[in-house]
């Protein structure tokens, strides 16, 4: 089998996502997703990625993957690993193909038949578009009818919102009620009137459920380490399940200090790329939960190596989703197979709504739990009208160069 073309597919309406498509010569189709720098990860397909790849037999993964390493630009989550982690989930997904079993079972087996979920609160229209992870990013200005703005119900009515997802039997709930003081500030500091109206949601959820709800904080790497210290140990009284990234990852010692005090794991961290990143995370000692964003890191690939290592310190890992749906589908299959999955991130606000609108096929999720077909690969295709949108920016790469 060989690859015979490499193609991009963007939406101006979901502008934070770029679709890769493998072509090979026995008709199978791998499909990959990468997010934010949408139009950056496509350039770089076209221009450095596809001439490497057409020509080449698309089973050899891991000859692939070393290939793609350039001499710049592979330490960090920047443009050229997204677009590698994009081909490296298309390259998994022609290999279960090929091999006509699920992508959990071509990474080596399943290691569970379903694995819990919790939900991050987002909305419908949250980092909608080419915006920053930022506030006037939320979507919070244009909300959806749909039931599950769930955004603005962790702002104004966090304990109802608890409420609504244990009667779906979801028993973890992640928001960040901080993020509007960090930006103020930088970061550097938070008022004592900020940091009430911050810990609101926190109460109402304990006082409307007691701990039968985790909750997991999400600082997006905003904080200083004096303002985060203080925030940790304001939550002391909650009880919280983990705190994800209330550093940037830039320092890794600036976490181990932060450790102390916080009562929750720590838990990081989506931003970080490759083994020798997270290797560098483990080795702080403080170390709770290793986070891992499949279209971030290397790709199912390289995930599959820093499960490993987290394990190896009895580390466990959980896969990141708030990004787009394919990213969900090879997420959950990866779920499945590592041993050492905690819980697999989902947001039903997505799943439910403009996840839809864009592919064929979803997880499964009932009472809190995630499951999956036995579909060949990764289970999912796009929708074949998304190529012909008005918005759609569709470019093709073949051997005889490329055609837009």
């Amino acid at each position: 089998m060989k690859i015979t073309a490499v193609e991009t597919l963007r939406l101006s309406e979901f502008s934070n996502i770029v679709w890769i498509l493998i072509r090979t010569d026995e008709g199978i189709t791998g499909l990959g997703e990468t997010f934010m720098g949408a139009a950056a990860v496509e350039a770089y397909i076209h221009e450095t990625v596809a001439p490497k790849l057409i020509g080449r037999d698309p089973m050899q993964i891991e000859a692939i993957n070393r290939d793609l390493l350039g001499y710049l630009g592979w330490r960090g989550a920047g443009v050229e690993t997204r677009g590698n982690s994009a081909v490296d989930i298309a390259l998994w997904d022609i290999f279960g193909k090929a091999l006509g079993v699920p992508v959990s079972v071509a990474l080596g087996g399943r290691s569970r038949d379903s694995v819990r979920t919790y939900n991050t609160c987002a909305g419908y229209r949250y980092v909608r578009d080419a915006r920053a992870q930022a506030v006037a990013n939320w979507g919070l200005d244009r909300k959806s009818d749909g039931p599950y703005e769930d955004l603005d119900a962790f702002l104004n009515d966090a304990g109802e919102l608890a409420q609504s997802l244990l009667e779906q039997g979801i028993t973890g709930m992640k928001i960040w009620p901080f993020d509007i003081a960090a930006e103020r500030t930088n970061g550097l500091d938070i008022s004592a009137d900020e940091l009430r109206t911050a810990l609101q949601p926190f109460e109402k959820i304990r006082k409307a459920v007691g701990d039968r709800m985790d909750i997991m904080v999400e600082f997006h790497s905003l904080w200083r380490l004096p303002a985060a210290q203080r925030i940790a140990r304001a939550l002391q009284e909650f009880d919280t399940y983990w705190h994800e990234d209330p550093v940037r990852m830039d320092s890794l010692e600036a976490l181990k200090a932060y450790a102390p005090h916080s009562r929750a794991m720590i838990c990081a961290s989506e931003t970080l790329a490759y083994p020798h990143a997270f290797r560098d995370y483990l080795a702080t000692g403080v170390a709770g939960v290793a986070m891992l964003d499949l279209s971030w890191c290397g790709g199912l690939s390289e995930a599959r190596k820093i499960a490993a290592l987290a394990e190896a310190q009895q580390i466990p890992v959980a896969p990141h989703d708030c990004t787009g749906p394919v990213v969900f589908m090879a997420s959950c299959q990866f779920s499945l197979h590592a041993r050492n999955t905690l819980v697999q991130e989902s947001v039903r606000a997505f799943y439910t709504g403009w996840y839809t609108e864009l592919v064929t096929a979803l997880p499964q999720i009932e009472n809190g739990q995630i499951t999956m077909p036995d579909t060949p690969g990764l289970g999912i295709e796009l929708l074949p009208d998304l190529f012909t949108r008005p918005d759609a920016i569709h470019r093709r790469s073949t051997a005889d160069g490329e055609a837009g």
